[in-house]
């Protein structure tokens, strides 16, 4: 373990996911990123005097989605309060958030570690609001408000302190990322804020049931950095407690550059919210119709999905893995085999090969949306059936792969232009195999001695000399049969 080991540490994690909604909250201001500062703004989200807020239904939709996918109790009736604070960017003074009666409660994830152990961590609630601003610190201008993002519809997804170590906290954050994008409430891009962790941490001694003071770290926007900044707060925690030190309860802000978490407040700068109830808003009231149609609504998710690759593609569970991870990727991939001309073992893996090797590799390299690649679902397959059928070699595809990035054109009219096709004339691979043979006596009778190591070299040149068109399989048939006459 990487910290004294007679110490448990106690996490939980707070995560905010950005809801994929066209329009905010409270208004019909857009939630694109990356406009202009300032420009998707109106009086409600600037919180001008005499607005009414009006609630985005989608809101409650998409919130009702990830509640029924945690196994949450669903509230009939939940209401918004006031959470007041003062910030540069947060122009009302206050945020709409809910307090005591949150929409979502008492549910529960569960995830399998890299180990194959399972754990299972509760959800103690799930609850809506809306997001404040950003401020941009720039030391060469000045301290700058982008508005942009008030009234950006969030759920905050709050766990039980049922995480004990870095590398479960980043697995139950990775799962709740599956979770949300494969409902397709929200893209799960951390880098632009759209999903969001606070972490929890406290330490006591192994065996103690009373937890320790907890402190809250802030500003992780990566799975890597979450388990670093977790990792660091257990072992600050512990030495502080081993040098006969108390542990105070304050905020933490994650400095990835150098390693390290530093103090932003202590609670006794905490913020007191004061919440209120909000009173320009009417509670929400959701009845069993309207859950029953969100129940029906929910998609395969990752690991029931995997679980089916496993047992109906008969894919190891590597792969399985892999391809259901992000579910654009599977949905790519099962589009694949839908186009497969004969769905067997052999062709659903060779599917999974192309779709975990070079789609991905393209779309890590290009940074591109799989929906942006020239090489569709239907051109993948139709270029496997070529190699299936023989009309092309597992080499000469990735040429032709190459060429479909590149031109963006079907396989066929590659292999038609480039003149690709598949040499499986006995005839012509006999005759090319016979003179290689003649030309290397040497080698043909160390072969006959028993190294045969030497039959990958009368290959190479088999297909060197036919310009990599020969039917590989055959070549090997043919190959066997002369030397061992």
């Amino acid at each position: 373990m990487p910290w004294n080991p007679a110490y448990e540490p106690v996490i939980g994690l707070e995560v905010h996911a950005q809801l994929k909604t066209v329009s905010k909250a409270f208004c019909g201001c857009s939630t694109r990123f990356g406009d202009n500062p300032n420009s998707n703004v109106c009086p409600v989200c600037l919180g001008m005097p005499g607005v009414l807020p009006v609630l985005n239904r989608q809101v409650v939709e998409f919130t009702l989605l990830m509640g029924l996918a945690t196994h949450c109790s669903i509230r009939p009736r939940s209401s918004f309060a006031r959470k007041n604070y003062f910030y540069p960017d947060l122009p009302k003074g206050y945020q709409i958030s809910q307090f005591d009666e949150p929409i979502c409660s008492k549910g529960w994830v569960e995830f399998e570690m890299h180990d194959g152990t399972r754990r299972r961590v509760g959800i103690t609630r799930i609850h809506m609001e809306e997001d404040a601003g950003k401020s941009i610190h720039d030391l060469d201008i000045d301290s700058l408000v982008d508005l942009n993002r008030c009234g950006v519809p969030l759920i905050e997804i709050v766990s039980e302190p049922d995480l004990r170590t870095p590398a479960e906290a980043s697995r139950y954050l990775q799962t709740i990322r599956q979770i949300v994008t494969y409902l397709g409430i929200c893209d799960g891009n951390m880098e632009e804020g759209s999903l969001r962790c606070d972490a929890n941490v406290s330490v006591r001694k192994v065996g103690a049931e009373e937890f320790g003071t907890k402190t809250e770290v802030k500003n992780m926007n990566s799975f890597r950095f979450v388990e670093r900044a977790i990792e660091f707060e257990i072992n600050r925690q512990i030495e502080v407690l081993e040098s006969g030190g108390r542990v105070v309860q304050e905020t933490m802000l994650w400095d990835s550059a150098q390693g390290v978490a530093l103090p932003m407040r202590s609670k006794e700068e905490a913020h007191d919210y004061r919440y209120f109830p909000e009173p320009d808003l009417v509670p929400v009231v959701v009845d069993e119709p309207w859950i029953a149609g969100a129940r029906s609504s929910l998609p395969e998710f990752p690991e029931v999905r995997r679980d089916r690759y496993v047992a109906s593609f008969r894919l190891p569970k590597y792969d399985a893995d892999i391809l259901t991870a992000e579910k654009p990727l599977a949905d790519y991939f099962e589009l694949v085999v839908s186009g497969l001309s004969k769905q067997n073992d052999e062709t659903v893996k060779l599917a999974s090969n192309w779709t975990m090797t070079e789609v991905l590799r393209v779309v890590n390299e290009k940074r591109v949306a799989l929906s942006e690649l020239p090489v569709t679902p239907k051109r993948l397959a139709s270029m496997i059936n070529l190699i299936v059928n023989g009309t092309i070699s597992g080499k000469i595809a990735k040429e032709v792969f190459e060429e479909m990035m590149a031109a963006n054109e079907d396989p066929e009219v590659v292999v038609k232009r480039k003149g690709l096709v598949q040499i499986s004339d006995t005839v012509a691979i006999e005759l090319t195999i016979d003179e290689i043979l003649a030309a290397n006596p040497a080698e043909v009778e160390k072969y006959r001695a028993g190294k045969q190591q030497v039959f990958g070299f009368f290959v190479g040149e088999v297909m060197k000399r036919m310009k990599g068109k020969a039917n590989p399989k055959m070549v090997n048939e043919v190959l066997k049969k002369k030397l061992e006459r």
